[in-house]
């Protein structure tokens, strides 16, 4: 006899984000599972609730706290002894009120790069993980722009603070690519910044690079993520998103969202077909194609993570 599939639990999970980027975290109280343990504020959909309403809800019962802006993110699920959670996280991104804990729990604004709280509820390490996911990703144009005026120009950028980067040259022999890419490497290093390669992971290992960048062709390929790189990937629709989910890859990238000069004859999807196609997404998504650094809220708003850029990552 086949045994029944265990419920799910959904739960709607609250990113807090400060001014500074810090986070709040509460603890759980005495008398419930895992008590002591470090969480993301939230809780349970009633029967009918729809995750946002049960966002503002939770959050205005249990910590006093008016949503006044706040985007889907990311879903995750995780198995507990006790119960099967699939918690859809949402940054909150503007409120009214200061937190207090109806229930005398304690909180604390915690940096994600550092946090000085322990134990974290184990659900939430791929989360962490990607709140320390800049939100803007410059991707190299030095084809367009000449290679000593580019590097002039990301110089620039990585002093404004982009710390994200994919090195794309496609037309470019391999001696070239490689060349360039140390040359990107070094100015990055500068900044600690990450770089991934538009290539194969063997030339991504060899190079020094952080990372590597797939296009869809390797993800589709592709059996399992390489354990030592960053790895991103280039989407088109929702079964590739899936896909990325299913390899645990670090980000994705969908797009084009609008029409853009470098892919004319591609038809851009627009912003509600963007939020529709990472409906329930695991992993981090940037919205890509003729976007601007001024589009970023749009595309949070919207479910992204953030945006990746071209030509609007280099403008002086």
């Amino acid at each position: 006899m086949t045994a029944a599939a265990p419920n799910v639990v959904k739960v709607a999970a609250a990113v807090i984000l400060a001014s500074n980027g810090d986070v709040l975290l509460a603890q759980r109280p005495h008398g419930k599972v895992y008590a002591g343990y470090w969480e993301f504020p939230g809780g349970k959909l009633e029967p009918g609730e729809t995750a946002r309403h049960a966002l503002d809800r939770e959050l205005r019962e249990e910590l006093g706290l008016t949503v006044t802006r706040a985007a889907p993110w990311l879903v995750r699920r995780y198995v507990y002894p006790h119960a099967h959670v699939e918690l859809h996280f949402f940054r909150v991104l503007a409120f009214d009120g200061e937190p207090h804990g109806h229930d005398g729990q304690a909180f604390a604004w915690q940096n994600p790069c550092g946090f000085t709280v322990e134990p974290l509820l184990p659900a939430n390490a791929p989360i962490i993980e990607a709140l320390r996911l800049p939100t803007i990703y410059g991707i190299t144009m030095a084809s367009e722009l000449g290679e000593a005026s580019f590097l002039q120009r990301l110089e620039r950028a990585l002093d404004s603070g982009l710390r994200l980067l994919q090195v794309r040259e496609k037309t470019w022999p391999a001696d070239r690519l490689q060349a360039f890419t140390e040359r990107v490497l070094a100015l990055a290093q500068r900044f600690h910044a990450t770089v991934l390669l538009n290539g194969s992971v063997e030339q991504a290992r060899a190079w020094g690079c952080h990372g590597v960048h797939w296009t869809a062709r390797a993800l589709a390929e592709a059996t399992e993520k390489p354990r030592d790189l960053v790895c991103g990937a280039s989407c088109h629709s929702a079964s590739e998103i899936s896909r990325t989910g299913e390899l645990g890859v670090d980000f994705a990238v969908l797009g084009p969202v609008a029409r853009t000069p470098s892919h004319p004859e591609a038809a851009p999807i627009g912003w509600r077909a963007f939020a529709d196609m990472i409906t329930n997404t695991t992993v981090p998504v940037f919205a890509l194609g003729g976007l601007n650094r001024t589009d970023l809220d749009t595309a949070i708003d919207h479910g992204a993570h953030g945006v990746a850029l071209r030509s609007g990552a280099w403008r002086s």
